[in-house]
C-alpha cells in the first residue's frame, strides 16, 4: 500500500523531498554492538547532519550529553546536545537541536537488526539520496521499516522456548537507591532517571521523553513549512493547513488522539503576517 499510494506519486514524493519539510539536525537513538537499531537495550547513538558520529553513551550519562532550553512562552523544555551547545532553533551542524524519532533512530544506525526490515532500511536511504535523511515526512516511511523489524522479532520470540518458561518474574531483594534507564518508543527515545529514599520511595525524578526531545525541531518544522508554502499570491486553504499540520504530525502520532476535541476535527489558527509583523489574514478551522 505504501509503495502504491506514497512512492508511485511523484507530487508526494516530491513534497517529502521539498525544502519545506526538510530539517539538517542531530539524529539520536540507541544501538547495540554492531550500531543497529536496538529498541530496549544498548547505547545512544548521536550523529551530525553530516552523518558522522558525535558520542555515544551509556543511559547513566545522559546528563553529561543533553541539557534542557527554557522559553518562557512553554512549559515544555527543549533538549539539545551540550557538546554543541543552544544556538536558538536553528538547523546545521553549529546547532545543538537534534530529533528522537524513527527517522532519526535509522539515521544514528547502521542498520536494522532483521533481515526483511534491512532490505527496506537500504531501499529507502537509496532511493532517498542516501544517509542520513533530513527529509522529515520520510519519518513514516522510517516508522514502517521499524513495524517489520518488530514484526520479525516477535517472530522470533514465539518460536523461542523459554516463551513457556516459568522465568517471568524477577522479585526485588533489595533497596533501590538511583537508577537511569532509556528505551525507544514510537515517539522517540525516552530517558527515566529515579532517586528513592530509604524505603524505596521516589524522592527525585526527571523524565525526558518523545516530544520533549522533539520539541524544539517539532516548532521549527512548523515555522518553516508555513514559511515555505505562505506565499505571496498563494490562497491559504484548507490544503495548505493540512499541509502545515503534516509538519508536526510526522514526529508524533500521539497527536492524533492528544489534539481530539468534542466536535472531532483539531481548532487550528494561521495568521498571515507581513515583515513588520501586522495581520494580514486570519484562518481557522474550529
Amino acid at each position: 500500500m505504501f509503495n502504491d499510494i506514497v512512492l508511485k506519486n511523484k507530487a508526494y514524493v516530491d513534497m517529502i523531498l521539498s525544502d519545506a519539510f526538510t530539517m539538517k539536525i542531530y539524529s539520536i537513538g540507541l544501538v547495540d554492538e554492531q550500531n543497529r537499531v536496538n529498541f530496549y537495550d544498548g547505547k545512544v547513538r548521536v550523529v551530525g547532519p553530516d552523518g558522522k558520529e558525535l558520542v555515544k553513551y551509556a543511559p547513566n550519562e545522559y546528563l553529561e550529553n543533553i541539557a534542557q532550553h527554557v522559553e518562557p512562552w512553554t512549559y515544555l523544555k527543549f533538549p539539545f546536545l551540550k557538546s554543541v551547545g543552544w544556538k536558538g532553533f536553528v538547523d546545521g551542524n553549529e546547532s545543538g537541536v537534534y530529533h528522537a524519532a524513527p527517522l532519526s533512530r535509522l539515521n544514528a544506525a547502521d542498520g536494522m537488526p532483521t533481515p526483511l526490515a534491512q532490505a527496506e532500511y537500504e531501499k529507502m536511504y537509496s532511493t532517498l539520496g542516501g544517509k542520513p535523511v533530513h527529509a522529515m515526512l520520510a519519518m513514516h516511511w522510517a516508522r514502517i521499516i521499524e513495524l517489520l523489524s518488530a514484526a520479525e522479532m516477535a517472530l522470533d520470540l514465539v518460536r523461542d522456548p523459554e516463551i513457556t518458561g516459568t522465568k517471568f518474574r524477577t522479585i526485588p531483594t533489595e533497596t533501590p537507591t538511583e537508577g537511569v534507564g532509556i528505551v525507544e518508543a514510537p515517539r522517540g527515545t525516552l530517558t527515566h532517571h529515579y532517586t528513592t529514599d530509604e524505603r524505596g520511595i521516589l524522592k527525585r525524578v526527571n523524565l525526558t521523553v518523545g516530544t520533549t526531545n522533539n520539541n524544539a525541531p517539532i516548532s521549527m518544522s512548523i515555522n518553516k513549512a508555513a514559511r515555505g508554502l505562505i506565499k505571496k499570491g498563494v490562497e491559504v486553504s484548507e490544503g495548505t493547513l493540512n499541509k502545515i499540520e503534516m509538519a508536526f504530525r510526522s514526529y508524533d502520532p500521539c497527536f492524533g488522539c492528544a489534539t481530539h476535541s468534542m466536535p472531532g476535527k483539531m481548532p487550528l489558527i494561521v495568521r498571515i503576517r507581513d515583515a513588520a509583523g501586522t495581520v494580514l489574514e486570519e484562518i481557522k478551522r474550529n
